[in-house]
C-alpha cells in the first residue's frame, strides 16, 4: 500500500491562535508531503513494498533508516491531525480515559506537567507521547520520527516537537507550544478512541 497524504479533519484557520494557518500550510502540505513521496520512493523494490503502514514501521526500524524515518513520520502525521480539533485540550475528556490517566499517571493535571516536560525535554527534533504499554498509560519521549510503536508500546496521543510543527508560531519557545497543544488543541475524544482500541 502506498503513503498518500490525508486531508486536515478541520480548515487550514481552524486551529488559531494556536497554531496557525502558515504553519499547518507548511506543515502538512510541505513536511507531510516530503514524508509521503520519499517514502514512496524508499519503498520500491522493498520487502515492505505493499505492507500495512504499521508493519512497515516495526519491520524498517533499526534495517532501513530511509523507509523507517519516512514511514515513521507518515504514521506520525496521519495521527498527528487527528490528535487535534478546534476548541480541544484543557481537562474535559471521556472519563474512561480520564479514570486511567489517574489511576496510572497521578491525574490530569500532573500528566499535562509531565506530558510538556517530555517534549521540552526531548533534545533536537522528536516528539512526546502518551503511550499504553502492558495495560498502563505511560509518558515518553522519542527522536526523529520513532515512535512508542518501536518498543513495544501503543501510541495514543503524540505532539510533534520538531521546529517546524511550532517555530513559525512560537519561534524557540518549545514550552509554551506544548502549553497550548494541551490546553487548546488536543482530541480526547480521538485519544479515548485509541485508548479503548490499545485496551482490549
Amino acid at each position: 500500500m502506498s503513503f498518500t497524504l490525508p486531508e486536515l479533519p478541520y480548515a487550514y484557520d481552524a486551529l488559531q491562535p494556536y497554531m496557525s494557518r502558515e504553519t499547518l500550510e507548511y506543515h502538512h502540505d510541505k513536511h507531510h508531503l516530503a514524508y509521503v513521496n520519499n517514502g514512496n520512493n524508499a519503498l520500491k523494490g522493498t520487502e515492505w513494498e505493499g505492507k500495512p503502514l504499521e508493519d512497515v514501521v516495526k519491520g524498517s526500524f533499526g534495517k532501513n533508516p530511509a523507509v523507517f524515518n519516512n514511514a515513521g513520520q507518515h504514521f506520525n502525521h496521519l495521527h498527528f491531525w487527528k490528535w487535534m480539533k478546534p476548541n480541544g485540550g484543557g481537562d474535559k475528556m471521556p472519563g474512561e480515559l480520564e479514570k486511567k490517566i489517574t489511576a496510572d499517571l497521578g491525574g490530569v493535571a500532573k500528566m499535562k506537567e509531565d506530558f510538556a516536560a517530555a517534549g521540552v525535554g526531548q533534545f533536537g527534533s522528536g516528539w512526546a507521547w502518551l503511550a499504553v504499554k502492558d495495560g498502563k498509560i505511560i509518558i515518553a519521549k522519542t527522536p526523529n520520527g520513532e515512535s512508542p510503536l518501536v518498543h513495544g508500546a501503543t501510541p495514543i496521543l503524540g505532539c510533534d516537537v520538531w521546529e517546524h510543527s511550532y517555530y513559525i508560531d512560537y519561534r524557540n519557545r518549545r514550552p509554551d507550544y506544548l502549553k497550548a497543544f494541551m490546553d487548546h488543541l488536543v482530541n480526547w475524544d480521538y485519544v479515548a478512541e485509541l485508548y479503548a482500541k490499545a485496551a482490549k
